[in-house]
């Protein structure tokens, strides 16, 4: 168990990611503050906005705004606790980096195994999503592509099922249903099947896998340029949008009750993930200790101001019940008739996805860099380019990890499995900063998480949550044995809530991270029973990994010996 969760030091951690360790080899440090907020935004403001948005409106209605305060909190709690590991622990790594400090080798492994459902199954999404936009793009500008280049086999299958049905309801074909049809028998055969890829995926993963590739301070560049850009768009879509917002939209404001608005959580959660990805750059920061606290805040509370605008914006211009669109902000103003703004809105969609590519395509690199350091990973991941400054081959196998699947895999599963990963690198690195006062009081870093006694606060907030849901509670204990298992997960989580409550009692634990914690863990049960199966094959895979290889090859385990 002692070489399971053996630890890392800090003072260790700091002197591995200077350049003088690696020859002069480090990466370049030329990120500031307003580099580091613009490169939270380019991962937040992305296909959350201009589309999973649209989902979570149909299922809450205009009470979807207040889940992104709801989800703004959440994050606002680790975000704090990022800031202060972050400025205690300044180099690349993350949530990995933070976990190997508190809790030792092997949570951290398992947390820097969540991170790349993170960052690169994420990023599949996110190609899937730009491949769509720029898609409608090509297509109001009179371009088309081959049906079979711009799709995969399962989507295009599930497509013409739904054509197939309407048809035999006695529905009339319409030109949209038609060019399904025509896509669908134009594929290329491949055996007794047909050939599907989404070319357009594949290809903006390799553009910029490139752009990663060449440097920080190219990419550094392109983030800030494509928010700028997207800031503008989505800030004159609130103020058109607004001269449009009828009140009475906005009656029922939660038309399915507050079960209604959390069954958004997933895809309102998938809209913030990628604020955490600023604590990936450290060892590209100029003031690390000072910067990548600031450059978090920033950016979560300008990109929550902004989710809860086109929230409203959106669910006052039409009816909440017709969100359920992939492009939800180019279909409302298409209703009026504003058939301009909505060409607009989807060039801003294709420079906000790209943008959001951009800089997890950044951050996965560097998290295995850290990982290989530690002798987990191959060394080949750790190698930095000597000219371009950039782990050079973690970046070209993120971007074939993301690239491959982009053009075969549906995404739909995959929302839930990114927002599963995040939020459990989220509940790690909020009980970690529990641990490290008391780890190496000698390393204070320029901020420090705010101390607020959670002794008596705690548990009176937990018997306030246990009061309010008393009714699922007591229907689920009970029919415990003929529930759901999403039933069960609630009351593992009132059982898990129970006992932190107890322990915050006795030992008086810092309120701002125990609550940060146990609001991930309550939004993590809110996500289908489904996705949990498959990130728990997800760890299984990953633990199998580490005994094979982490276990033996660590740095940790070779100093010992």
């Amino acid at each position: 168990m002692g070489r399971l969760f053996r630890k890392k030091k800090i003072n260790t951690i700091v002197a591995e990611g200077g350049d003088e360790v690696h020859g002069g080899t480090g990466l370049h440090r030329v990120l500031n503050v307003r580099d580091l907020t613009f490169l939270g935004i380019a991962a937040v403001i992305g296909a959350g906005i201009f589309s999973t948005i649209g989902s979570a409106a149909f299922h809450g209605g205009p009470g979807v705004s207040l889940l992104f305060v709801i989800t703004a909190v959440t994050c606002g709690f680790s975000a704090l606790c990022y800031a202060e590991f972050a400025s205690r622990v300044p180099v690349s790594g993350s949530a990995y980096t933070y976990a190997y400090v508190s809790f030792g080798e092997l949570v951290a492994w398992i947390i820097g195994w969540a991170l790349i459902l993170e960052y690169a199954i994420g990023n599949i999404v996110v190609a899937i999503s730009w491949s769509s936009y720029f898609n409608n793009l090509l297509q109001g500008l009179n371009i088309h592509l081959p049906y079979w280049l711009t799709t995969n086999l399962t989507t295009a299958n599930e497509a013409l099922a739904a054509v197939n049905e309407q048809l035999a309801k006695g529905a009339a074909a319409t030109a949209d249903m038609q060019a399904i049809i025509d896509g669908y028998n134009a594929a290329p055969a491949l055996g007794s099947s047909k050939l599907f890829l989404n070319l357009p995926a594949f290809l903006i993963v390799a553009l910029i896998t490139a752009l990663a590739y060449i440097g920080m301070k190219e990419s550094k560049k392109s983030a800030n340029a494509m928010v700028i850009f997207k800031i503008a768009v989505i800030i004159f879509v609130i103020v058109m949008g607004f001269f449009y917002v009828n009140t009475d939209n906005w009656n029922p404001f939660m038309p399915n009750g507050f079960t209604g608005v959390l069954q958004g959580v997933s895809a309102v959660f998938y809209a913030y993930i990628g604020f955490d990805a600023i604590s990936t750059t450290a060892e590209e920061c100029k003031d690390p200790q000072r910067d990548l606290p600031k450059g978090m805040m920033n950016a979560l509370v300008i990109c929550t101001i902004l989710y809860i605008l086109i929230a409203l914006v959106l669910t006052g211009m039409v009816n909440y019940s017709e969100l359920k669109v992939d492009d939800p902000l180019a279909y409302v103003f298409d209703n009026l008739g504003l058939k301009w703004i909505g060409y607009i809105i989807s060039i801003s969609a294709v420079v906000a996805t790209t943008s959001v590519l951009l800089v997890f395509q950044l951050g996965q690199p560097r998290i295995w860099m850290t990982m290989s350091r530690d002798g987990l990973l191959p060394k080949r991941f750790s190698k930095v380019h000597p000219k371009y400054k950039t782990p050079a081959f973690a970046t070209i196998i993120t971007g074939f990890l993301v690239g491959i699947p982009a053009m075969f895999l549906p995404s739909s599963i995959m929302t839930d499995l990114t927002s599963i990963g995040t939020l459990f690198a989220f509940v790690l690195v909020c009980l970690g900063v529990l641990l490290l006062p008391k780890l190496q009081a000698g390393t204070q870093g320029k901020f420090k998480l705010p101390y607020v006694n959670g002794q008596f606060i705690l548990p009176l907030l937990v018997a306030a949550f246990i009061f309010l849901f008393r009714d699922r509670v007591a229907a689920s204990i009970t029919n415990l044995f003929h529930e759901n298992h999403q039933e069960v997960l609630f009351l593992i989580f009132i059982l898990i809530a129970v006992v932190i409550a107890a322990l915050t009692f006795i030992r008086k634990y810092s309120l701002i991270p125990v609550l940060g914690a146990l609001s991930c863990m309550y939004l993590m049960i809110e996500i289908p029973v489904n996705s949990w199966f498959w990130f728990f094959v997800w760890m299984g895979i990953g633990l199998v990994i580490y005994f094979f290889y982490g276990y033996r090859k660590s740095k940790l385990a070779n100093e010992q010996a």
